[in-house]
């Protein structure tokens, strides 16, 4: 099959742009039902209940698990799979989110009388105002689109995009209402990286002056070269007597020493370190760390943890610590 790049790479972006102007349409709907809504789903005793089929049930289970992520119970519920003994996951009072372009999808349509006996606030996120879930819902949050943003027009594209707009703008409001904080994300999230950037903080996993390579301003390349293979961090630190940081010397000032043909013999700490490695606090949390080594003029995989107070030489961190741990 021949393709023609150009006019697909045009249509692909005249994606983009059909969404962009489509999100931009419905932001003066959702304020009103937003208001509304938001006190209901912030209430800690209930559980939110998310509903869709086909497409929207994906958009669903993305909207429940952010809502989960943010400290709102949530639970996906499977249209057609409710009636068949998962409506067993309902407290009388839960609210209900239900999805669907067409506002007519069978399934959905099928719960809703049962859902009214739960006394479940029906909250639809719905291509067509008129329809029958718009009209049994208490609050509505319209996503109509005229014509999908695909090329043949009909493809749950941009009205997809819309649905997962709308669930995230609702958990963005109840994080506001909440005071939901990066220390309350760092507790639900403890085993992604997100969560220890968050919840770590530098001391916690960088390596004590005891495990690290420390080197006089005169000590000789042997000597470095022994202390470095004593203790394989990939740098020695060079200190002071009093501990105080002097510079930082890796495995590449010594590879780039050698390349300049000094003599080994002669070469001392003092030639080869550098003497302002970029350091950082044992307190910060692991996050700034990361910030620090990969986001300067070139990363680095080795940072000098020095005490605030003083500036003494406290610990050493590795790229690979930050992102798995200590090993």
């Amino acid at each position: 099959m021949v393709v023609d790049t150009k006019v697909s790479i045009d249509s692909a972006i005249s994606f983009i742009d059909h969404s962009v102007g489509a999100l931009a349409s419905i932001k003066k709907n959702i304020a009103e039902p937003l208001g509304k809504v938001l006190p209901i789903l912030c209430n800690q005793s209930i559980k939110v209940i998310v509903c869709g089929m086909g497409k929207s049930g994906y958009i669903a289970q993305k909207i429940s698990a952010t809502f989960n992520s943010i400290g709102v119970r949530s639970v996906f519920l499977h249209p057609a799979e409710a009636a068949h003994g998962d409506l067993g996951i309902y407290t009388p009072g839960d609210p209900s989110i239900m999805i669907s372009k067409s506002g007519s999808t069978e399934e959905i349509l099928r719960l809703l009388p049962v859902l009214k006996r739960f006394k479940s606030p029906i909250i639809s996120i719905v291509g067509d105002a008129n329809s029958p879930l718009a009209k049994s819902s208490d609050f509505m949050f319209d996503i109509n689109v005229k014509i999908e943003g695909d090329p043949l027009g009909i493809i749950p594209t941009t009205s997809a995009i819309l649905s997962l707009a709308v669930g995230d703008a609702i958990a963005c409001g109840i994080m506001n209402a909440t005071g939901f904080s990066k220390n309350d994300f760092a507790c639900l999230h403890p085993g992604g990286q997100l969560g220890r950037n968050l919840l770590l903080s530098v001391g916690d996993i960088m390596h004590r002056p005891t495990e690290v390579a420390m080197v006089k301003r005169d000590s000789p390349l042997r000597d470095i070269l022994i202390a470095m293979t004593k203790y394989p961090l990939g740098a020695a630190v060079v200190t002071d007597d009093s501990v105080h940081m002097l510079g930082l010397i890796t495995d590449g000032d010594i590879r780039r020493a050698l390349q300049r043909n000094l003599s080994m013999d002669e070469i001392v700490a003092n030639d080869i370190m550098t003497t302002m490695p970029r350091r950082i606090s044992e307190n910060d949390c692991l996050g700034e760390a990361l910030r620090i080594m990969e986001n300067g003029p070139s990363q680095v995989y080795i940072l000098p943890v020095i005490d605030k107070n003083d500036a003494r030489f406290v610990g050493l961190l590795r790229l690979h610590d930050a992102y798995q741990g200590r090993s």
